[in-house]
């Protein structure tokens, strides 16, 4: 996914449809510096990772 529109989707109040390796996700924030960004499962929310923005989907 590119950054700007990662940053588009974090900042909106309307929830897209992101994936990271099939499962629906929310973007918190996107990290610049090195092109990642924090999501949580939709169905997980309290397990949190970063990962790489490249692994983001938008559907």
């Amino acid at each position: 996914m590119d950054i700007l529109r990662a940053k588009e989707i974090s900042e909106s109040p309307v929830m897209a449809g992101v994936t990271y390796d099939g499962t629906p996700v929310y973007i918190q924030r996107v990290h610049d510096e090195d092109n990642t960004a924090r999501i949580y499962s939709l169905g997980d929310p309290d397990h949190e990772l970063t990962v790489p923005l490249h692994d983001l989907i938008e559907d």
